[in-house]
Formats: structure tokens, C-alpha cells, sequence
């Protein structure tokens, strides 16, 4: 009797903990939200496959990784040098894999539900798969050895995995952290600054001798395209469409 009374609580008490996390919109906000999913992976899946074309053509966009390579050879200054190291320090392979972990971990343990952090570390899942099979296959050279000015990496180039790790955890954790708030102009600022950020990792890489401009371009198409998917699958499984009282009441207890 008692283990049958608590069977039901324990599975309450789990899809509480890791399922249920829903908001109350209007019907056109929860249509707005798809279109924005949609609009991310096709404008992301058609900006990759443009740069990819491009680079087994050796034209178009392609043209200016040479240039570019060129000219941060010729123009590299200490300051600058010190500040793209640090970056690299921060958003390399080692550090970063440890600060998406804390960060994920940390926040299934603190928030009220834990579909956001699993949605966050699913993501992150799947760009890794998305690399790691891009990569090998398209096998493009990085640039000459004697350019790189940390370790030498003889891996293959395009995508970044660095650029896109950086960026799918950016852009979803601000997403998935902001898209809950009621001020949009917040939720703008803070993907502004996630952008900016992913644009320095970009350059960072690029500086320091170990991708070619399309490497990182191409890496944050893609990035667009898994962040599509993420708020595709959230608004799918969280947004419910509700009458104005319903969605002023789920304001009122959004957890943010």
C-alpha cells in the first residue's frame, strides 16, 4: 500500500522537477517564437552551405581568408596579442568545456525546474556532434603552421569547434535565460552582447594564426541553426497559448 502510494508521488515529483516548466502567451507571441526558429535555421543551414560551397570552390566569400590571413600577419601588436591569448585562455578547449559544465550543473541544482539546464547542455550536445562530423569529413587545412601563435594544431579547419562552442553556449543560454523576461529590450541587449562576444572569439582564432575568416563564419551559421532548433523545441514543450488573465498570471510567477 505505502510503496504503491508513493510510486505515483516520486514520478510526480520527477516530471515536476525535470518536465513541467510551462508560460502563458498569446497565441500570436507562441507563432512569433516558431517563425524566429524557423527563420534561424534556414538563414543559418543557407549561410553555411553558401561559405562550404564557396570554400570547395575557392571563390566568393572565400576569397578573402587569404587577405585577411595576410594582413593580421603583418599588423599583429602586443596589446592586442596579450588580449587574444586571454581570450583564447578563457574560451579554449579547456577552460571552456569546465565553465559549461559548472554553469549547467549549477543551474539544474538551483533552479525550480531543470528543463532549461538540460535544454541548455542538449544543445551544446549536439554542436559538438555537429563538428565532429563536419570537421573530418570536409578535412580543409588550417592556416600555414608558422602562423600559429600558440600550440601547433594540425586538426581540420572548417568548421571552428572553438567559434561554435562558444557561440551555442552564448546564444542559448541567453536565450533560455532572457526569453523569460518581460522587458524585451533586455533580451535584445543581452544577445547583442553575446554576439559580440562570439565576434572577439572569431577574431581571436582567426589572430592567432588557427582558422581562416570562413572557419568562424561558417561555425556561428551553424550556430544559428542549433539555436533555431533550441527555441523550436522549447516553445514546443513550455509555451501554451492562454487567455490575458492566464498569461498575466504566468508573468507573475515566471521564474527568472
Amino acid at each position: 500500500m505505502t510503496e504503491t502510494t508513493e510510486r505515483p508521488g516520486r514520478l510526480r515529483r520527477f516530471h515536476e522537477r525535470f518536465i513541467v516548466e510551462e508560460r502563458v502567451v498569446p497565441a500570436s507571441a507562441r507563432r512569433n517564437l516558431f517563425i524566429v526558429a524557423l527563420i534561424l535555421v534556414v538563414a543559418g543551414l543557407a549561410a553555411f552551405l553558401f561559405i562550404f560551397d564557396s570554400v570547395l570552390e575557392a571563390d566568393d566569400i572565400s576569397s578573402v581568408d587569404a587577405p585577411v590571413e595576410h594582413w593580421l600577419d603583418g599588423n599583429h601588436a602586443e596589446w592586442v596579442t596579450i588580449v587574444m591569448i586571454v581570450l583564447a585562455t578563457v574560451f579554449g578547449p579547456i577552460a571552456m568545456p569546465i565553465i559549461i559544465l559548472v554553469t549547467t550543473v549549477t543551474w539544474g541544482i538551483a533552479a525550480k525546474h531543470a528543463w532549461r539546464p538540460l535544454l541548455l547542455a542538449g544543445g551544446m550536445l549536439l554542436g559538438v556532434i555537429i563538428v565532429q562530423v563536419l570537421a573530418p569529413v570536409i578535412s580543409r587545412e588550417r592556416p600555414p603552421v608558422g602562423d600559429m601563435m600558440l600550440e601547433i594544431d594540425h586538426t581540420s579547419s572548417f568548421p571552428s569547434g572553438h567559434v561554435m562552442g562558444v557561440a551555442d553556449f552564448l546564444f542559448i543560454t541567453t536565450y533560455l535565460v532572457f526569453s523569460r523576461h518581460r522587458r524585451p529590450v533586455i533580451t535584445v541587449l543581452a544577445f547583442v552582447a553575446a554576439s559580440v562576444i562570439v565576434l572577439l572569439t572569431a577574431a581571436c582564432r582567426i589572430y592567432l594564426g588557427y582558422h581562416w575568416a570562413t572557419d568562424a563564419l561558417a561555425s556561428i551559421a551553424l550556430s544559428l541553426v542549433v539555436l533555431g532548433i533550441v527555441i523550436a523545441v522549447d516553445t514546443w514543450r513550455t509555451v501554451r497559448v492562454g487567455t490575458p488573465a492566464e498569461v498575466d498570471a504566468s508573468e507573475a510567477d515566471r521564474d527568472e
